[in-house]
């Protein structure tokens, strides 16, 4: 007998949404979310702005300038050196730091309730008052360009990044957003100081506040630290140019000699987070080579045919078309072998449809994550963070049970055909070569 649909055993109403979640938006736009739990002491901060490589010079010459910019705001202030930032947030057990991505970035931190304010104090002071000193700056770029050179001797990471250099042409999302020693080099203080001036306003920023603190005491904080802050020169998030699946089959050997393993990223372009088939590419992507160890392409790469270390899917998909991708690391004796293999299990997925079986196990395997993400407030925050972010709607996990148990096998085979393919992809390999 076929299994009966999986179902959502936990109230969902446990989860955010409209009856519980307060959300406000200031009068510069800033959005403030707040979700109360006084089961815990702590209370966790997130927030995400609208800067990030972006909106760096679209010829990659800036590469890796946002994300310095970014990690440079905590080096010292109007009103704290660096050593006195940390001083006091570590003087209360608390944390507080800033990233950057390709979108977005922002800054994120955990704290007694009763230190809230200390955190929002030392996060708007950072955003709206950095002095970027140049000894600081000099001590990051060290740090960087040590980061990026580690890098540079990893296989799984100059894979990636001929990944994207081919299956991006001219598209931001060719460019690394670490940059490269050339660019972040090139970093100087005016510049910095002109990225930050220019570019970080309040305009769309997400201010998500989870733990043991009343909503409205919350928002107040932020009002006060942030409700006055404005940048009426923000400039408005650049459109990204559209992107093609790849014409054929394009690949790119990056050698390393001296290494022991080869790996490959093998994909393409993929949906954004608002493809109206997005839970379904997840389901997909999950059968295709993330449930149990792998999935079909763990299963058959790595376990039955014994050519892989690792082997796996991923889907990046989020405010612009991420990659979907598989990947593997091997011995370069076995590269070929391996992909071979990779590709059959695409071409398999992309023309029967996965079994009920995989199908119902999935979807009970989706359900039951849901609640153990938001099992802290760390999970929580970043949850209520991400439905304001791609615009999911205020419901949506009151919603999502349903969307789940509603994609079909036809839906999975429909989405993976238009953004998987077994002759039209990007091969990207780093590694010795086989025979040397």
């Amino acid at each position: 007998m076929p299994k009966s649909k999986p179902t959502s055993s936990f109230d969902l109403t446990s989860l955010p949404g409209p009856h519980n979640v307060t959300r406000r938006v200031l009068g510069n736009g800033i959005v403030v979310l707040v979700r109360e739990n006084h089961t815990s002491p702590s209370v966790v901060i997130e927030s995400d702005l609208y800067v990030g490589a972006l909106w760096e010079a679209p010829d990659g010459s800036q590469a890796g300038l946002a994300g310095f910019t970014t990690n440079s705001l905590m080096r010292g202030t109007d009103r704290r050196s660096f050593d006195q930032i940390y001083e006091e947030i570590e003087a209360v057990g608390a944390s507080l730091g800033f990233s950057s991505g390709t979108h977005t970035s922002g800054f994120h931190g955990k704290a007694l309730a009763e230190d809230l304010n200390l955190l929002l104090d030392m996060a708007a002071e950072a955003i709206r008052r950095p002095t970027f000193p140049v000894d600081q700056l000099e001590r990051l770029r060290g740090e960087w360009l040590t980061r990026l050179a580690m890098r540079a001797n990893q296989t799984h990471a100059r894979a990636d990044e001929a990944f994207y250099e081919l299956a991006y042409p001219n598209h931001p999302y060719r460019f690394d957003e670490d940059g490269t020693p050339t660019t972040i080099n090139a970093i100087t203080r005016e510049a910095v100081v002109d990225f930050h001036r220019r570019h970080f306003g309040p305009r769309g920023m997400i201010v998500t506040i989870v733990g043991a603190v009343r909503a409205e005491a919350a928002i107040e904080l932020v009002e006060r630290y942030f409700g006055d802050w404005a940048n009426p020169a923000q400039p408005a998030t650049p459109t990204l140019p559209s992107v093609a699946r790849p014409a054929g089959e394009l690949s790119k050997r990056i050698g390393m000699p001296g290494k022991i393993q080869s790996d490959f990223v093998l994909g393409a372009p993929g949906p954004q987070r608002d493809h109206p088939q997005f839970i379904a590419a997840r389901l997909a992507n999950n059968i295709l080579g993330v449930f149990g160890m792998g999935g079909r392409i763990g299963k058959y790469v790595r376990e039955k045919g014994g050519m892989a270390y690792y082997a796996a899917a991923s889907l990046d998909g989020g405010l612009g078309p991420g990659a979907w991708r598989a990947y593997a690391g091997v011995n370069p004796q076995n590269e070929q072998r391996a992909i071979e293999l990779t590709l059959r299990e695409i071409a398999k997925f992309t023309t029967r449809k996965i079994t009920a079986e995989e199908l119902e196990d999935n979807q009970a395997f989706f359900l039951g994550r849901l609640p153990l993400g938001m099992e802290t407030n760390e999970g929580m925050a970043s949850s209520i963070s991400s439905v304001e972010l791609y615009q999911l709607g205020a419901d949506y996990f009151q919603r999502y049970p349903g969307l789940v148990q509603a994609v079909t096998r036809d839906a999975v085979l429909e989405v993976a055909q238009e953004f998987l393919s077994a002759k039209h992809y990007v091969l990207a390999i780093a590694g010795p070569e086989p025979n040397a």
